[in-house]
């Protein structure tokens, strides 16, 4: 297969997310409806790349992230994942600092990290949930079993520490043997007593890829699936248990061909000689691209859908293949050392035969120069990040490399250093407030505005000079509460001080102060999250305003997910007041706003749109003497400030 012109990688791995779906979908029939599951995302997601397997993941099902240390964690933080993260293995005491900074859950299993830990919590003003590992015979992190229920005690008592999760991990699920059972049998014991003791801790798992196949009555509330989802069975006896695909593929190119004699020595030391004339073509792939030295002399390739010898000694940076076997090979073409090319495949456990290793370090040693390239419907994605690793020695600093590149380019864009710190500074405060706080992303937005004639017998008080107005609010956005505020303004500077609350969903500013009644004119009908009611908690009056206080128990499985918030009002606009304003304060992607005065008898009716984004100008439907719609598609993202302001007549 010769190389497309396109490709501009010397070599690349290839990641087949619909074959990972795929995985995950065999995962989540096989543990069943009732249990969630955390993706395990350690070591760069198994070499595929965390960033990238992580949200795939989650769009997917995943409830959790599993990786191996805060560092880990981090990188998912900060490329904007909001997801639990859980750390598998133990914590040292310099990681703290970064687990509470970026609400990391670590796991816990020894009391002198629990206290510092505890300590640092106190004096943050955090608490934090956290997973407590039991050894049940793995012999490497966790408390021991026959410890487990004296430590969980203690741990029950340090009240900025909420026991979250509880887990313990087979040594060996890949084989079918008693010790496997007797450590399953240990940890539903440790569960059984904590439960005579009224102890709850709400998420427990011991299935790890293998125990999903093998272990099935050992089957919890959650399971751990890693080396699964990537395609890999745990042991070649799993294969009839299971329908995988497999996800990484590792491929480069032929740089340069050769003709050699007879008698020719090949790469350092000459470790391989020709035995009669041979064409040996050279690719830009070593041990330092984890192409392991022990394949020197015994890997292979495909080319042109054949299979071809690594011959000489794998170098740093090259290795060399016996192609005279084939035909028309040229430099460029496509070489595959793992994947599939044509009817040939070599597979992730072939390697690791040949290397005398396990297809896991294969996985993650692999294409470790390489940057990713990920395929979706057969479509190439864009490649990020370029290279596998991404080092972060200090995140602070990071940030302020980051702010400093993106300012210069607003200088140079604007071609003055003044004005494009001003572009920056603005930019920066419409995003993300006067505080470096969480960037809010909201798409769908559907805002339907309904503006009629009070009613007399019912409204008798504000038929003459105001309208009534019901509006529907619509939108989908990540939750981070379980309880949230609808407020409403009777001036600028109580709306400005419920932006200041991060718990304030929804902000509305009345119309008119001086006759209207901020509690007896403004209502929250109805609010909705995925479809279902949300109960109306409390309501008062403060010096910022109206408070509606909205809430359920049942929303805490949802924070951090995405969901579809629904919200209607009712409340009155004063009728000298002839403009109506819609302003969307948070990066929106699809607009859909509806301004319905059919009942109202308004007359020159128009509107006047400020969009900022890609595509400023939206499509506006207008129904003479009934409505006016304005559209923006769902694909194109609308940034902060923007909105419309509709303005009209009153009928004589």
């Amino acid at each position: 297969m010769v190389l497309k012109k396109e490709q501009k990688y010397r070599s690349w791995v290839e990641i087949d997310l619909d074959n990972f779906i795929g995985n995950l979908k065999e995962i989540k029939r096989l543990i069943g409806p009732k249990v969630n599951f955390m993706q395990v995302v350690k070591a760069d997601a198994y070499g595929h790349g965390a960033i990238e397997i992580s949200n795939v993941a989650l769009k997917n099902g995943a409830r959790m992230l599993g990786v191996a240390n805060a560092d880990e964690g981090v990188q998912l933080r900060i490329s904007g994942i909001e997801a639990p993260i859980v750390i598998l293995g133990p914590s040292t005491a310099a990681e703290i600092e970064q687990i509470i900074k970026y609400n990391l859950t670590p796991s816990v299993s020894d009391a002198a990290f629990a206290k510092k830990l505890h300590k640092l919590l106190e004096k943050s003003g955090h608490k934090l949930p956290v997973h407590i590992e039991v050894d049940t015979g793995m012999g490497r992190g966790g408390i021991i079993h026959s410890e487990a229920l004296k430590f969980i005690m203690a741990i029950s008592k340090l009240p900025n520490i909420t026991m979250e999760g509880i887990f313990s991990h087979f040594a060996s699920s890949e084989v079918v043997i008693p010790y496997n059972k007797n450590q399953g049998q240990l940890f539903h014991d440790l569960l059984a007593r904590l439960k005579r003791l009224n102890i709850t801790i709400p998420i427990r798992h011991m299935e790890n890829s293998g125990a999903i196949l093998n272990y099935p009555e050992f089957k919890l509330n959650m399971a751990r699936p890693g080396i699964m989802t990537y395609g890999i069975y745990p042991s070649p006896d799993n294969e009839s248990k299971a329908r995988l695909s497999p996800v990484m593929s590792f491929k480069t190119s032929i740089v340069l061909l050769k003709n050699f004699p007879k008698d020719y020595g090949i790469g350092y030391g000459s470790t391989y000689i020709t035995k009669k004339l041979t064409r040996i073509a050279t690719i830009p792939v070593g041990y330092g691209d984890g192409y392991g030295f022990i394949l020197s002399n015994q890997g292979e390739a495909l080319i042109r859908g054949k299979r071809a010898p690594i011959v000489g000694r794998v170098s740093m940076d090259l290795c060399t293949i016996d192609v005279t076997h084939i035909p028309g090979c040229r430099v460029g073409d496509e070489v595959v050392l793992l994947g599939r090319q044509g009817k040939e495949y070599i597979s992730a456990n072939e390697i690791a035969a040949r290397a005398q290793t396990i297809s896991y370090e294969v996985l993650c040693a692999l294409g470790k120069r390489a940057p990713r390239v990920f395929l979706q419907k057969g479509k190439k994605e864009a490649v990020e990040p370029r290279l596998r690793r991404i080092f972060i020695p200090d995140e602070e600093k990071s940030i302020s490399r980051i702010d400093n590149i993106i300012r210069q380019c607003l200088q140079t864009r604007a071609r003055d250093e003044e004005l494009g710190n001003a572009i920056y500074y603005e930019m920066f405060e419409t995003l993300f407030g006067k505080e470096d706080r969480r960037l809010e992303l909201r798409s769908g937005f559907r805002y339907n505005i309904r503006i009629g004639l009070a009613s007399k017998a019912k409204d008798a008080g504000n038929s003459q000079n105001y309208f009534r107005v019901s509006t529907h609010i619509e939108y989908k956005k990540t939750i981070r509460d379980n309880i949230f505020m609808i407020g409403c303004a009777a001036n600028n500077s109580q709306l400005a001080t419920l932006f200041e609350d991060p718990r304030c969903e929804y902000r509305w500013l009345l119309s008119d102060g001086r006759n209207l009644s901020l509690e007896r004119d403004f209502t929250v009908e109805r609010v909705r999250i995925n479809n279902k009611n949300i109960p109306i908690i409390e309501t008062k009056k403060t010096k910022r305003g109206f408070e509606v206080w909205c809430g359920a128990e049942s929303l805490k499985k949802f924070i951090n997910s995405e969901v579809k918030i629904e919200i209607e009002i009712a409340t009155w606009q004063a009728k000298d007041n002839k403009i109506f304003p819609v302003y969307l304060i948070y990066p929106t992607r699809g607009v859909d706003i509806n301004f319905n005065y059919e009942k109202a008898k308004l007359k020159n009716v128009s509107e006047k749109s400020f969009f900022a984004g890609r595509h400023p100008h939206p499509s506006v439907s207008i129904r003479k003497g009934k409505s006016i719609g304005i559209k923006i598609s769902d694909k194109d993202w609308i940034f902060p400030t923007s909105g419309v302001i509709f303005i009209w007549d009153l009928q004589s």
